[in-house]
């Protein structure tokens, strides 16, 4: 009977300790590699999602129907012309080391709308501005304004989310095929979560 009282009163072995804090230390290491992808993700996100948003509005753009404002003679007629908006003349920060380990809040009125609209030109063309901090520099390019089969458009979003000189740099591609303005289904990224 004493003998069973002694075992039941007995705490937990060195090895019984070891075992529990080894799993501890496995389930940190874990936690800490989930919560560093999840942060991660969530950055390039904003990429991903600002990319989509301009191809939409270049696609929007290019869409629209764009004739003459003047009047037309009689028995003249304008011809529908379409094109994409000219690359902007400022990316959004101006610089990456604006964004390099730390977020950029921009100037909506100033910084999107940097360029001429009527021109055709920059993000007041596409319309698209970020009113919240961003982790990324925004631009993108067109090689021509016309309807040619072969007209490319390019979005970009670099950044340096730690700081570290690394660029991660998102990209969204689009084309003029056939009169109709085409998105890429997908991104190219180069060290997304660098």
């Amino acid at each position: 009977m004493r003998k069973l009282a002694r075992k039941a009163s007995r705490g937990f072995t060195l090895i019984e300790l070891m075992i529990v804090v080894a799993i501890v230390g496995i389930l940190a290491v874990l936690a800490i590699y989930g919560v560093r992808k999840y942060i991660a993700n969530a950055k390039t996100a904003e990429a991903r999602n600002s990319l989509g948003q301009m191809g939409k509005d270049q696609a929007t753009e290019f869409e629209k129907e764009s004739m003459i404002g003047g009047v037309l003679g009689v028995g003249a007629s304008a011809t529908n012309s379409r094109s994409l908006c000219l690359a902007p003349t400022v990316t959004v920060p101006g610089t990456i080391a604006q964004v390099s380990g730390k977020k950029f809040q921009s100037n909506p009125a100033a910084d999107w709308n940097a360029d001429n609209a009527l021109a055709k030109t920059g993000f007041a063309c596409l319309k698209f501005a970020i009113d919240a901090p961003q982790y990324y520099m925004y631009n993108f390019n067109s090689n021509a304004t016309a309807t040619t089969p072969g007209t490319t458009w390019a979005g970009i979003a670099n950044g340096d989310l730690n700081g570290d000189l690394v660029q991660s740099t998102f990209t969204l591609n689009g084309s003029v095929v056939a009169a109709t303005f085409l998105i890429a289904p997908n991104l190219t990224e180069l060290s997304p979560e660098e």
